[in-house]
């Protein structure tokens, strides 16, 4: 059998990949984006577009400006063109916020698992940046990064010397000893007992940490750095070695340390957790985000909602994988859940997000917007256009002071908005699947009021 149609599924979401060599999808070169760098200087004025909001189902047939990089005006009747505006003709097109991903991993998305045995992190890093690239040529304006040491990168995103999404960045992914974040070899006694810390977290990607003392210092030093957030490890993962799927991990005293460090900086705490006994623990002990969640319970989900917290969920199908996919036996539990788990949530109103967790699978990128409509399966339209717009920007404001664009709002077209958005060729209310169809049907791509992409030019 040809070995590139046997993929791999694992890890924190969808697993091993085989290779990052080729990549072929949305092969824009820089040179096609054109940043805009004078903020107060700079206007783009959308002419005749069909404007969603991100939130009401009702459309606004009129033109939008935008100064620098936020929404200056939004308009049923003529809006006149500042000098040296940028003008478009929308053509009576679709225009709709920028969408967003709960759950990405930014510096593993699209690099191979053997880029962690190579000398340095070049790898990581080529990777990383080029993934960034592609993920707003995907529609992608903002991500919550859920693992990963991506604050240089972050950086270099938004002061412009390179593309890519916004981030809210989580840091080093926190795991007790022999947990989902343990990629220590067996015969590796655990850093708490004198042994050396993996490769992994030497290059601040993950940490391991036992008892309170030791996540306190993971937790801090996580927001020292940046972070917007906080994720721990609650159960077993997929593509760790030493964690079976149904173990529970930090015990009630480490995850409550971890919730109040984070308070403490204005900001909350995200558990990876997959069964109802480490979802309920998490949430008894103050956790605000759910990440995953496929093997939830009926209970589980009440108590999601009892609590006021999120359930970060990803859409675990084999309708969202390319053909020959070869699911490994860990993660085979995980697939084709998340549909009840959601409506679930639906009937007790808990709050839920769209998010990916790819990582290790430079394969499955292409598949992120696949992975949102599917969701249209479960959702009313309107409902379904909310999830990766406006709904998400609302898990993202739980990071308060920590919000690295508390600046204005994400995922909503109005004014004083962050000016993200996306024209599309065609109706997503109609037909949901053409947010699927990114390389055709998004005809310009506008980020922080860059234009990234523009099909009418």
């Amino acid at each position: 059998m040809d070995r590139r149609s046997v993929l791999k599924l694992g890890g924190l979401g969808l697993g091993l990949g085989l290779s990052s060599v080729a990549f072929g999808h949305n092969t824009m070169g820089l040179g096609d984006i054109a940043l805009n760098t004078k903020k107060e200087e700079s206007y783009v004025l959308i002419n005749n577009a069909k404007i969603f909001d991100g939130i009401n189902e009702k459309l606004i047939v009129g033109n939008l400006l935008i100064k620098g990089g936020k929404i200056a005006k939004i308009s049923t009747s003529k809006i006149d063109a500042p000098k040296g505006a940028k003008v478009i003709d929308a053509g009576g097109k679709f225009l709709m916020p920028g969408l967003s991903d709960a759950h990405w991993h930014v510096m593993f998305a699209a690099a191979p698992i053997s880029a962690a045995n190579l000398p340095d992190p070049g790898l990581f890093y080529a990777d990383a940046v080029a993934e960034a690239r592609r993920t707003v040529l995907r529609g992608f304006t903002t991500v919550r990064d859920m693992a990963g040491s991506v604050f240089g990168l972050k950086v270099a995103i938004d002061s412009k010397a390179i593309p890519g999404p916004r981030i809210f960045p989580s840091g080093a992914f926190i795991s007790q000893t022999s947990g989902h974040g343990d990629f220590s070899p067996a015969y590796e006694k655990s850093p708490t007992l004198g042994g050396d810390r993996g490769h992994l977290e030497k290059l601040g990607e993950f940490t391991v940490a036992n008892g309170v003392p030791e996540v306190l210092a993971a937790v801090r030093d996580n927001l020292k750095k940046g972070a917007s957030q906080i994720k721990i490890g609650v159960s077993g993962g997929a593509i760790s070695d030493f964690d079976p799927l149904d173990s529970t991990q930090f015990n009630d005293d480490e995850i409550r340390a971890a919730v109040g460090a984070a308070a403490d900086w204005g900001t909350y705490v995200c558990s990876h957790v997959y069964h109802p006994r480490g979802i309920k623990r998490a949430l008894k002990n103050g956790v605000k985000s759910i990440e995953h969640g496929q093997l939830a319970d009926e209970e589980a989900v009440k108590l999601i909602a009892k609590n006021d917290a999120w359930l970060s969920i990803q859409a675990f199908s084999s309708k969202t994988l390319p053909k020959g996919t070869v699911i490994p036996e860990k993660s085979k539990p995980l697939f084709e859940q998340w549909e009840h788990v959601v409506k679930w949530a639906i009937r007790d109103k808990a709050k839920f997000a769209y998010g990916t967790d790819i990582l290790f699978s430079p394969q499955f990128t292409p598949y992120q917007n696949k992975m949102l409509t599917v969701f249209a399966d479960v959702l009313s339209p309107l409902e379904f256009m909310r999830l990766a717009t406006s709904n998400n920007a609302k898990l993202f404001e739980l990071s308060g002071p920590r919000n690295p664009y508390k600046e204005a709002k994400l995922g909503v077209l109005r004014e004083g908005a962050w000016a993200d958005m996306i024209l599309v060729d065609g109706d997503p209310f109609k037909d949901p699947n053409v947010l699927s169809e990114y390389e055709d049907k998004f005809i310009i791509i506008i980020k922080d009021g860059d234009i990234y992409k523009n099909m009418l030019a």
